[in-house]
């Protein structure tokens, strides 16, 4: 019998970065404009589409063995399920977010217990009332469709707990944040039982060690280049390598090759820099994984 790993992916902002860095690692997913199972380059994974918000609660269940979702679902839903791996990355909308109290500007509320009695509108209902409970504070906590800046600006609520990144959002709808309730990042998470499976447990180990790898990898080029053996130490000097660059000898006597691996960031002052140094047969490449 064909052994295969049902995968949860997440629909919606987590979506694109997530089809980018499995592209990355080696994984090509494509979905349809109105499909919710995707078809995926590996046999032994059976994709499904799913809002990150009830990721976790299926992986629960066993409907799925594993999926990606963000660290403040599993908490909102209180769900058991085996944290695999983090998945922070580097230049994607998968950076550590906040889930973060606001008020408007105009607001006399200037601290969590000014919230006693107020009504409170957000789509992360439990999380909310833990908070409020840790702070001994009582308020009504109502769920959100969407719209939630909206129902605070307009005065149908006290404040709201939304999620944000940059707070640039919250700014341009005239919201003052108060404090942030929790702070959240990307997990790969599987259910108990089935990674408890041997099998299933050594797939979803292979499928997050290529994802970490493309993770790491984000932002990061590698440099080859051939350099003089007398010019050797003011090449490397220039170089802020990830680790001590890789030096190997060439035919030609008195040639060594340099190859490292930098932020690419900063190759546009370096390579001027390398050039100027003695460095030739500069090749700058781009990296899919970076495995440590």
């Amino acid at each position: 019998m064909k052994k295969i790993l049902k995968l949860g992916l997440p629909k919606g902002s987590l979506q694109e970065a997530t089809f980018s860095m499995f592209k990355k690692a080696g994984f090509n997913v494509h979905v349809g404009e109105r499909s919710y199972l995707p078809s995926i380059d590996d046999p032994e994974i059976e994709p499904v589409l799913l809002r990150a918000q009830e990721m976790s609660r299926y992986v629960e269940d066993g409907a799925l063995d594993c999926g990606v979702t963000g660290n403040d679902w599993i908490l909102e839903n209180g769900s058991d399920v085996t944290r695999v791996e983090e998945l922070v990355y580097a230049k994607q909308s998968l950076n550590p977010v906040r889930w973060v109290l606001a008020v408007p500007e105009s607001s006399n509320i200037k601290s969590v217990k000014d919230l006693e009695g107020k009504i409170i509108a957000t789509e992360l209902v439990n999380a909310t009332k833990e908070f409020l409970k840790k702070n001994k504070v009582n308020a009504d906590v109502e769920f959100s469709w969407g719209a939630t800046e909206v129902k605070v600006a307009s005065g149908l609520v006290d404040a709201i707990v939304e999620l944000t990144e940059t707070g640039r959002s919250l700014r341009a709808h005239k919201l003052r944040e108060i404090t942030a309730i929790i702070f959240s990042t990307t997990q790969f998470i599987a259910n108990n039982a089935s990674y408890k499976d041997s099998w299933k447990k050594a797939k979803m180990r292979q499928i997050c060690l290529l994802l970490k790898g493309a993770i790491q990898a984000e932002g990061k080029v590698g440099l080859k280049m051939n350099v003089r053996r007398i010019n050797l130490k003011k090449v490397t000097g220039i170089l802020p390598a990830l680790k001590n660059p890789t030096v190997s000898g060439l035919a030609k006597e008195g040639w060594l090759a340099v190859e490292t691996i930098i932020e690419e960031k900063v190759v546009r002052n370096i390579i001027p820099q390398l050039k100027e140094a003695g460095a030739e047969g500069i090749i700058e490449y781009p990296l899919n994984k970076l495995i440590y």
